[in-house]
């Protein structure tokens, strides 16, 4: 008589993105506080690249980082300053039902995981600010590692230090790119869209949200 197939065993462990899926960051709203006028805040960022340097503040220091592009751009240099010096109003809240959902995995015994793009300076002012954070079993932040996703060594390291890979592992982002470099190491992935649907998604994986 045939067996019918085994359900496949839920992941062992969970990876969260911080930025925009546990906690919000929003560094518009600064600059629409600095700079009111749509036209002038549209010629700045053309000026200043602003993605690109925070990207190279994830693979160390935003301060350093900052202070790097400040020199690049005299004229500006205040406003590319602010990047750094406000960051903190960039920041937060948290995503509204992620901590809950975070928790009950907590409370469940799932491993956590961290894996985010996030400068060393930065991720210490976060943690203190939302102790959410400091509740992960790992922790793998781009600025301490100098690697950023979607690059497979940053992946590795997850995998390293969970003791785990493939299914074993459920990964949620909210950057398309980050999810596809999960999954093409066979994680398990969701992408982000708002923790209604990160819930129903840990469920259908048979996971205890």
């Amino acid at each position: 008589m045939t067996q019918p197939p085994r359900a496949p065993r839920a992941p062992r462990a969970v990876v969260f993105d911080v930025g925009n899926v546990l906690v919000d960051w929003q560094p518009g709203r600064v600059y629409e506080r600095l700079v009111p006028d749509a036209a002038e805040r549209a010629a700045l960022f053309a000026r200043v690249d602003f993605a690109a340097f925070n990207l190279e503040g994830d693979r160390g220091d935003l301060a350093e980082a900052t202070e790097a592009a400040a020199a690049r751009h005299p004229a500006d240099a205040p406003l590319v300053r602010a990047w750094r010096e406000r960051w903190e109003e960039m920041f937060g809240p948290e995503i509204p039902g992620s901590p809950e959902l975070f928790q009950a995995l907590k409370a469940a015994g799932i491993p956590l995981a961290a894996l985010t793009n996030f400068a060393r300076d930065t991720w210490l002012i976060a943690q203190r600010r939302y102790p959410l954070l400091t509740g992960f079993d790992v922790e793998v932040v781009s600025g301490r590692e100098g690697t950023l996703k979607p690059e497979p060594e940053i992946y590795a390291l997850v995998e390293t230090r969970l003791g785990l890979s493939g299914a074993d592992l459920f990964f949620t982002d909210d950057k398309a790119a980050n999810v596809e470099a999960a999954a093409a190491r066979g994680w398990r992935t969701h992408l982000f869209e708002g923790a209604g649907s990160l819930a129903a998604a840990l469920r259908a994986e048979g996971l205890p949200v």
